[in-house]
């Protein structure tokens, strides 16, 4: 017996090292970071079998959140956002930079606080491994054993410990990653962003015409054009100066894009003027819109106007009904359209008429 135990214990040893030495492999290798880090989860879960097995980088945004980077029971469990008020242990390993060992969950004091959190989870022993590089914790290795299993030994910690001293590049390059895609997400939509509004510019909005309009054309879909612009919005910037004007540029701008469809394509023109693209909409459509937000805007009660009401007029036109030959015709007769209804007293919606193209 103590021969089959010299040999099971050798024969653990071994494959530990084994698994340690594919890890090394695994991070010098061309993989993708995420994929790299789901792998060494893996790894280690076979060699440790525990309940649970993550790796967690700490949030850049803010300090109270850590994010699950991988784990061993799926792939597609990433991104989770944890509540480090909820994770006591997971903050002390952070705050000391050294593992923390929890023997048993429900009897130890740091995890007081959370007990009857963790109580149903049937949750026997935890530990935590801070990942370090270049002296900065930057994530976590998290184990957790149910009281089905043995607790956590102190050579499975130490195993564990040289899993993260070898894997801190890959989590420090995979939250590098994410950092850079988030910024040039932000750069991405910054340049089609009005600065002003917070809508779609006329730039963005071009481009996604031309997209539309070729569509449209090839496959026989309806395509409708709004144009749109604030009533008497010079009087607003003489009464009440051009900081509320601006004011009300945004009010006006957002109450619009939260009432269009998610299909809508809607952009600040210029000045007062915005214009909305309505995708496989036909002109009775576009017109039933155009009143329904017309109605919302003649509702609603703008800030620092002294209760004064805004209202808007609007022109209609729209591919195939209006015979347009090119997108810059398209906006070309919803433009002619506005101005119709801005000359028959504002506040309405005007169709460009078909008789116009004769």
């Amino acid at each position: 017996l103590k021969g089959q135990s010299y040999l099971e214990k050798l024969f653990q040893e071994n494959r530990e090292i084994e698994v340690l030495l594919e890890i090394s492999f695994l991070i010098t290798s061309t993989l993708d970071h995420k994929e790299i880090l789901y792998l060494v989860v893996k790894k280690v879960a076979e060699v440790i079998r525990p309940d649970r097995c993550s790796i967690l980088s700490l949030s850049y945004a803010s300090p109270r959140y850590a994010h699950v980077v991988s784990t061993f029971e799926s792939k597609e469990i990433t991104n989770l956002k944890l509540d480090l008020k909820k994770y006591p242990e997971i903050k002390e390993a952070i705050r000391k930079k050294k593992p923390v060992i929890i023997k048993d969950a429900l009897k130890d004091p740091l995890m007081k606080p959370v007990v009857e959190i963790i109580k149903p989870l049937g949750v026997k022993s935890i530990a935590v491994i801070p990942v370090i590089h270049r002296d900065e914790v930057i994530g976590a290795f998290f184990l957790r054993t149910s009281k089905r299993k043995k607790e956590l030994r102190q050579k499975e910690i130490r195993f564990c410990q040289s899993v993260s001293n070898l894997c801190a590049n890959a989590l420090y390059n995979a939250m590098l990653y994410e950092k850079l895609a988030d910024e040039h997400n932000k750069l991405k939509k910054l340049a089609i962003t009005d600065f002003l509004t917070g809508v779609y510019n006329i730039r963005y909005f071009y481009h996604r015409l031309e997209e539309e309009f070729s569509r449209a054309q090839r496959y026989g879909h309806p395509l409708s054009c709004i144009m749109m612009d604030i009533d008497f919005f010079k009087s607003v910037n003489d009464t009440f100066g051009h900081k509320t004007g601006d004011m009300v540029l945004r009010e006006f701008a957002q109450l619009i894009k939260r009432h269009s469809r998610r299909s809508d394509v809607f952009a600040r023109y210029g000045g007062e003027e915005f214009i909305m693209l309505l995708p496989h909409t036909p002109l009775d459509g576009a017109q039933k819109e155009a009143e329904r937000l017309r109605g919302y805007i003649r509702e609603h009660q703008f800030k620092g106007l002294k209760g004064q009401r805004i209202t808007a007029s609007f022109g209609v036109a729209c591919w195939p009904v209006h015979r347009v030959t090119s997108p810059e015709e398209l906006i070309n007769y919803a433009d002619q359209a506005l101005f119709m209804a801005k000359s028959q007293g504002r506040d309405r919606i005007v169709v460009f008429p078909q008789e116009a193209q004769e």
